[in-house]
């Protein structure tokens, strides 16, 4: 009996916002959960979504992006309505109340589910975001071309 070959989805995560994140994660556990093999490239600002909570950077320029933009998961803001951080701890609580899980929770069930999540090797590279500053579930840090054969591959392809 010949087994049928899984249907795939490919994402690219740009965005480190955290309702952007959200919908990622959602789509993502939902995909899994219909099993579907599902691939995660996390680049530029996404990447936030990856990192644990450390400094990163080395150069002037490095430790400036790390402390301007630095945080993990949890410091995601929304991408409207931010309000200087207001707007996080509003979300969370609108959240909370209505148990949707929270984006820890969400990338651990995505993780659990055998969701696979790459970090891009030139945004880290660029942002000097090294590969020991992300979560230990990363699959690997990869390049365009590692994405492009998986989107290649894939049913269907998402930018978020």
């Amino acid at each position: 009996m010949v087994e049928e070959k899984k249907k795939k989805v490919s994402m690219v995560i740009f965005s480190g916002d955290m309702d952007k994140l959200m919908a990622a994660f959602i789509i993502a556990t939902g995909a899994a959960a219909s099993n579907m093999e599902v691939i995660m490239f996390f680049t530029f600002w996404g990447l936030r979504a990856l990192k644990k909570k450390v400094s990163t950077g080395k150069s002037l320029f490095g430790r400036m992006l790390g402390l301007m933009y630095g945080g993990d998961i949890n410091r995601a803001t929304p991408s409207k309505m931010s309000f200087g951080g207001i707007g996080r701890w509003m979300f969370k609580k609108m959240m909370k109340a209505k148990n949707v899980s929270s984006l820890p929770e969400l990338r651990q069930m995505a993780l659990d589910l055998g969701v696979k999540m790459y970090g891009c090797q030139m945004s880290m590279e660029v942002m000097e975001i090294p590969r020991e500053t992300l979560i230990d579930q990363v699959t690997d840090s990869v390049g365009v071309g590692f994405f492009i054969e998986q989107a290649q591959e894939s049913n269907f392809t998402m930018f978020i």
